[in-house]
């Protein structure tokens, strides 16, 4: 959970934000999970948190306590506790028409992607708690996930275990390991 006085000052923001950036996109790198050409689990934490909350400051100039509390609010929930994975989901088709016809096709895909710690059951999220995402008509092309691991698959994955992912949806399917990078990244927010 970020607090108000993890966060730099707009002012030292300002000072440290090429560094702090470069650190945050190579952090990224291992918490983005490709899922077939068109769809991508970008695995939260604290940090790729801490970032986003920088940004939203720096863009509207806030400094308010009040502000600033507010946009932790929003972006707490999207950090892991220490049971589970938290992931933004984004269906991505370059084509605006192509995405329209794909998000049509695609209703429930938030519900048919999974994560799997080798020798445990897939584990399916709890989507978009806060927000109705889809309509009868189509999904949404970003979708806000938590993977509840039970302790016993929060130990394996500690101790190595391959992780998977993939979706079954009847219209879009795909399954991969993680590499060890995206792997060990994901072992380190579990308790």
């Amino acid at each position: 959970m970020l607090t108000h006085e993890q966060l730099y000052s707009l002012e030292k923001y300002a000072r440290v934000r090429p560094e702090f950036r470069a650190r945050v996109i190579a952090h990224k790198k291992n918490r983005q999970v490709p899922l077939g050409p068109n769809a991508t689990l970008y695995f939260e934490d604290a940090l790729t948190m801490q970032y986003q909350v920088q940004e939203m400051l720096r863009l509207e100039r806030m400094f308010e306590p009040e502000a600033i509390q507010e946009e932790l609010d929003v972006y707490n929930p999207l950090i892991p506790d220490g049971s589970n994975w938290k992931a933004t989901f984004m269906v991505e088709f370059p084509d605006e028409d192509e995405r329209r016809a794909a998000l049509a096709r695609l209703i429930g895909i938030e519900k048919a992607v999974y994560v799997q710690v080798e020798g445990f059951p897939k584990v399916n999220p709890i989507t978009n708690e806060d927000l109705d995402r889809e309509t009868e008509d189509k999904t949404s092309a970003v979708h806000f996930m938590r993977f509840e691991l039970t302790p016993e698959m929060a130990a394996a994955a500690k101790r190595g275990a391959a992780i998977h992912a993939g979706i079954d949806h009847p219209e879009y399917t795909c399954a991969v390991t993680l590499e060890t990078g995206a792997r060990e990244s994901l072992a380190g927010d579990l308790a």
